[in-house]
């Protein structure tokens, strides 16, 4: 005879009873922890982005409904364009070239005695803001030497190599028989050879002058086939002197070319003035006849440094900049990914014979593959969003040349446009842009986590 036993009625309640206060109190404690990071979410992302879809479909007042108007305004209207096309060469130019720098110096820093010392030396533009990365970039690519250290070096690097001096403004002595023509300044009259033709020249400040300039001199008399002279800066300091004469306390003007033209326009000899401005141009034809010129490029400006800042180049200062301060993130998390390889796959294939570009093209680049991808999917997201450099950099001629999606939604919506429909409408684009790269690198996260 088999017993049943049956559980009261109850107890049953009972039992019930206390598993729903259980649930109760563990729905109550996730609601504790999670509640707060919900509402936060909701209030700091959900909502606005919701807000801003909303916005976007309506007018400039916020106040009549125009559908899709504003999607169609922002892609017809060509700054529009030109901000996609410069967010499009962002993503093509800077994510690549900064995740190849970071790994070239990650892997060669890693070999240094000193490498921490040099990490944080490239690191440390990190630690600068963006503003005032800018504000740096644009001080140093200055159109004016005087200004931009970069023009400066350039200038410098020109002025070394080349042994023509400049003297801007210089201008010929009236009624010393030479003239100027189109910033050519040449004899009245042809010198035949064995001639002298001197140049008092005035219009140059002393102050201008180059260093090293001594007195002027006088030129060793010519031969047959030979011309000769002096060009000097036909004043004294002080005062004084006869106009148009080589005299004592007058400068010696170095570094000028001097051409022999002959009755056809074709330059027969040069020269180039020395210490004195003294100078003697040989292989003429005895007793034929020339026009002695000094080239308009004397008296130019001289080395001049290359308009950085320009609509053509502003692009590349630009993105030049965001390289210089993101290069040190890349090779610090880059070489957080070497740190942690096994290095016993190198050296077994060094111990094979392979070379070091062989190691680090079949092993180390592929081993730090998930690295390079997280920091390149990093930058892409960066670069899209990408605004205070190009807002401080560009002066306001450059400005359009520049503009990205960023600036452009900032421009309509707060720069002077006051239209925020069409702002919102513009970072609904900025978002859709950014989406792909936020879910591929969120994809990545999982597949970590779950090895």
């Amino acid at each position: 005879m088999t017993r049943t036993h049956t559980v009261p009625v109850q107890l049953r309640d009972r039992e019930r009873t206390v598993h729903g206060r259980g649930r109760l109190r563990s729905w109550l404690l996730v609601a504790g922890f999670l509640g707060p990071a919900l509402i936060a979410l909701g209030a700091l992302v959900v909502y606005p982005i919701v807000y801003t879809v909303v916005r976007s479909l309506v007018d400039t007042t916020g106040t009549r409904f125009v559908g899709w108007q504003n999607y169609v305004t922002m892609f017809t209207n060509d700054t529009t364009f030109t901000a996609i096309r410069n967010n499009l060469l962002w993503v093509v130019v800077a994510p690549i070239t900064v995740t190849v720098i970071g790994l070239i110096l990650a892997v060669l820093v890693d070999k240094l005695g000193w490498k921490i010392v040099f990490r944080l030396v490239v690191f440390m533009p990190m630690a600068i803001s963006m503003l005032a990365a800018g504000v740096i970039f644009r001080g140093m690519f200055q159109e004016s030497p005087n200004l931009g250290v970069v023009n400066a070096a350039i200038v410098g690097v020109q002025g070394a190599f080349s042994d023509q001096a400049s003297y801007p403004g210089a201008k010929p002595r009236e009624g010393s028989g030479i003239e100027a023509d189109g910033g050519v300044i040449a004899s009245t009259d042809p010198i035949a050879a064995g001639g002298t033709q001197n140049f008092p020249l005035t219009g140059v400040r002393q102050t201008a002058l180059p260093e090293g300039t001594v007195s002027a001199r006088e030129a060793d008399p010519p031969g047959p086939t030979q011309i000769s002279g002096t060009v000097f800066l036909d004043v004294i300091r002080g005062g004084g002197g006869t106009p148009g004469e080589l005299e004592a306390g007058k400068s010696g003007l170095a570094g000028i070319r001097v051409d022999a033209v002959d009755a056809d326009g074709a330059i027969r000899g040069y020269a180039t003035t020395g210490a004195g401005g003294a100078f003697t141009i040989d292989g003429l034809s005895a007793g034929e006849q020339y026009r002695i010129a000094l080239p308009a490029a004397n008296f130019g400006d001289g080395p001049q440094g290359v308009s950085w800042l320009s609509a053509t180049f502003i692009n590349l200062v630009v993105i030049l900049a965001y390289i210089w301060i993101w290069a040190g993130f890349a090779m610090v998390m880059i070489a957080s990914g070497l740190s942690a390889m096994d290095r016993s796959l190198q050296e077994a294939a060094r111990t094979d014979g392979a070379n070091e570009w062989q190691v680090f093209s079949r092993i180390t680049a592929p081993l730090l593959a998930p690295v390079l991808l997280v920091v390149f999917v990093t930058l892409v997201i960066n670069v899209l969003k990408i605004f205070d450099l190009v807002y401080v950099i560009p002066p306001g001629a450059a400005k359009p040349a520049a503009n990205v999606i960023a600036v452009e939604m900032w421009t309509v919506s707060f720069g002077g446009g006051n239209d925020h429909g069409l702002g919102s409408a513009l970072s609904i684009l900025l978002l859709v842009l950014v989406l792909p790269s936020m879910i591929l690198n969120v994809k990545r996260f999982r597949e970590e986590r779950g090895r």
